[in-house]
């Protein structure tokens, strides 16, 4: 999720290399990393809100039983 959220927060970062950020002439890159870590909590509490694929299967298959329309 740090790299995710590397890329998010800093557009011109091109690639990264063990908590190192380049940009496309492979000048580093200043991080704050507090600023990173914020980011990653962030979007991995996105993804853990998520439905797994089982629950949205579960899901679909009580809305085809009850002869709902899938959304």
């Amino acid at each position: 999720m740090k790299h995710k959220a590397i890329y998010e927060l800093y557009p011109n970062v091109r690639s990264i290399l063990n908590d190192k950020a380049f940009d496309e002439n492979e000048n580093e890159v200043t991080l704050d990393m507090s600023a990173v870590n914020a980011k990653a909590s962030e979007l991995q509490a996105i993804e853990d809100a998520k439905p797994t694929r089982e629950e949205l299967r579960v899901s679909a298959r009580a809305k085809l039983i009850a002869g709902e329309t899938l959304t």
